[in-house]
């Protein structure tokens, strides 16, 4: 989805956002500025800000010295950009940071300081990629043993099985 170019209100505190444009990636983010520090990413440019040697000196500089409001986390937040309901999702396996998604437009929105947070967590998409495939090997791995094992011990002679049906199917 392109660059969003109208005006938009937080999804956190409802105040509207200022366009930050970054010149180091050609776009305009949504910061609020006046409200509780929140940003918002159009579809797809989150990726360009997630790694700590991707330049962030706008944002920073935007947000540097000002006070903001702490806002809920358990409201429900909607999208600035087409009105859908955004998602709770971890922003990594670690669980420890909580973004707002939007399934509809693929729209980010990241409360005061979780860009930075997020940041700290990985050096780089390589580092992030492989924890992730650790993890899901992990976690997918024992899923898969768990079922082979429920498996068998419903069905104890599977070459038995696998034989008989071929013979009843003629295959």
């Amino acid at each position: 989805m392109a660059d969003t170019q109208k005006t938009i209100n937080c999804p956190a505190c409802g105040k509207e956002m200022e366009k930050v444009f970054i010149p180091s990636q050609g776009i305009n983010l949504d910061i609020c500025t006046e409200g509780c520090g929140g940003i918002f990413f159009d579809n797809r440019e989150f990726d360009s800000f997630d790694e700590k040697d991707e330049d962030i000196s706008a944002i920073v500089e935007k947000l540097e010295g000002k006070k903001f409001t702490k806002q809920s986390e358990n409201i429900t937040r909607i999208c600035p950009n087409c009105g859908a309901k955004m998602v709770k999702n971890h922003s990594s396996i670690h669980k420890t940071i909580e973004i707002d998604e939007c399934y509809s437009c693929g729209g980010k929105f990241l409360d005061n300081d979780e860009l930075v947070k997020i940041r700290e967590e990985y050096d780089n998409n390589e580092q992030r990629d492989e924890d992730i495939m650790r993890y899901l090997y992990k976690e997918v791995g024992q899923e898969l043993a768990a079922q082979e094992k429920a498996y068998s011990e419903i069905v104890p002679h599977r070459t038995y099985v696998r034989k008989l049906f071929y013979k009843l199917t003629g295959l």
